[in-house]
């Protein structure tokens, strides 16, 4: 089996949507379409809920991103540093766009598929830079507030497992108490007592 290259990234995360896949024609030009993030979507992940704040793209504008299929690099679909592909966001959500070319055999047997139903899904992969936590209806709820990178937006065939590995670190992150005013004191009375014994 493939291995998953998110996962040699340390701090990488991937969350999946089920809004369609979808085939846009524009004149003599076709191009996949979907949206990898929905705005106000709150993710089930089991222990924890999720949602994407719509200001969280906001520093990664710029970033290479790729249009894979099914998450896998051997299948590249588009690339914005090349313009083959285009990401935005919008009232809905982020929506990626990649231009269909029928001479790659990836975009043919890609094509066939969406426009039978087939892929019907898209996922995004990407780090986070903030977050919040929260507790809503007994459970812990985070709020991703701003990526760190984003890597590519992909159709996918059916949402697999979405590791949460990252989301528990950073939960954990924050949920350490502050302690440095206690250890101040500490380090106040020892002091003292050294003094004293002088």
């Amino acid at each position: 089996m493939k291995s998953d290259y998110a996962e040699k990234i340390d701090g990488a995360e991937r969350r999946f949507i089920s809004l369609p896949v979808e085939v846009r024609v524009e004149g003599e030009d076709k191009f996949f379409e979907g949206y990898g993030v929905k705005f106000g979507d709150i993710a089930n992940l089991g222990w924890m809920t999720e949602e994407i704040h719509p200001q969280a793209f906001t520093e990664v504008m710029n970033d290479d991103v790729r249009g894979l299929f099914n998450h896998d690099p051997d299948q590249i679909l588009g690339r914005t540093k090349s313009g083959t592909m285009t990401w935005s966001v919008d009232t809905i959500g982020v929506k990626y766009s990649i231009r269909y070319n029928p001479k790659d055999p990836d975009h043919v047997r890609v094509m066939e598929k969406v426009e039978r139903g087939d892929v019907s899904q898209s996922s995004f992969s990407f780090s986070t830079k903030d977050d919040k936590w929260e507790t809503r209806n007994g459970k812990d709820h985070r709020t991703v507030l701003k990526l760190k990178k984003l890597y590519d937006f992909a159709p996918v065939t059916y949402p697999a497992y979405e590791n949460t590995t990252v989301a528990k670190r950073s939960f954990e992150q924050q949920a350490k108490p502050d302690n440095s005013e206690d250890q101040a004191e500490m380090a106040t009375s020892i002091d003292a007592d050294d003094m004293n014994a002088d």
